[in-house]
């Protein structure tokens, strides 16, 4: 009883924690599946999309490229590029996944998103969160992305190219992510050093690897900025 009481618990926390996500996820995989409708997709290729890919970024861009008339090879690599972040919040992660077994990471590691991170992140520094609810947010949030983006394949016969800005979806949440991860004076710095490097890395470095660049960059200056105040502080 007291087990299954823990079960009812953990799903009730975690689905707590995921709603914002699958909240947001609502409108913008919508937004991805009439724009993938747009370029010539049915809705059972975007299911599999969803199902396969699920990075919001990279089938965003993958759809871009395709109506672009990329080829194959070229979409494969800029979404490869683009996804190497998850490197990074993998990285991360695994400082509260230690000694976890590998079935359970695999299935874990398939549902970080840049959404999932953040929310799991910030509950795992809180304490008072485990393994099983942040797979919970992982699983809601993966579940709700693929029924919005079928669904968007579906009705987007009925809606107007360009209509309602759903071009600038995947935009408008990722500033969203950007202001709520902004808790001190580090974090703005560190995102300021961000876009100041990656412009300059566009500008002078050709092709997409000034996503990554800038990433990794702005995040080892943003860690020793904040080592350099930890030591200087009394």
């Amino acid at each position: 009883m007291t087990d299954h009481l823990n079960k009812k618990e953990v799903l009730r926390q975690g689905a707590g924690a995921a709603w914002p996500i699958c909240l947001g996820y609502l409108p913008i995989g919508l937004a991805f599946g009439v724009l993938a409708q747009k370029v010539g997709l049915p809705w059972w290729a975007v299911a599999m999309m969803s199902v396969m890919v699920f990075a919001g970024s990279a089938q965003f861009i993958c759809v871009a490229m395709l109506g672009a008339g990329a080829s194959a090879a070229a979409i494969i690599l800029t979404t490869f590029v683009v996804n190497l972040r998850h490197v990074l919040m993998s990285s991360v992660l695994a400082v509260y996944l230690r000694g976890v077994n590998r079935a359970f990471l695999a299935l874990y590691s398939y549902g970080v998103t840049d959404e999932s991170f953040a929310v799991n992140l910030t509950r795992f520094r809180d304490g008072a969160w485990d393994r099983w609810r942040a797979l919970t947010v992982n699983h809601l949030a993966n579940a709700t992305w693929f029924a919005a983006t079928v669904c968007g394949a579906l009705v987007g016969q009925f809606v107007p190219q360009g209509a309602l800005g759903i071009d600038y979806a995947l935009t408008g949440m990722f500033i969203c992510l950007l202001v709520f991860q902004l808790q001190g004076r580090v974090h703005i710095l560190t995102a300021f050093l961000a876009i100041a490097i990656s412009i300059a890395w566009y500008l002078l470095i050709p092709g997409d690897s000034y996503i990554v660049g800038a990433s990794m960059c702005a995040a080892t200056l943003g860690y020793m900025i904040k080592r350099h105040t930890r030591r200087s502080k009394p």
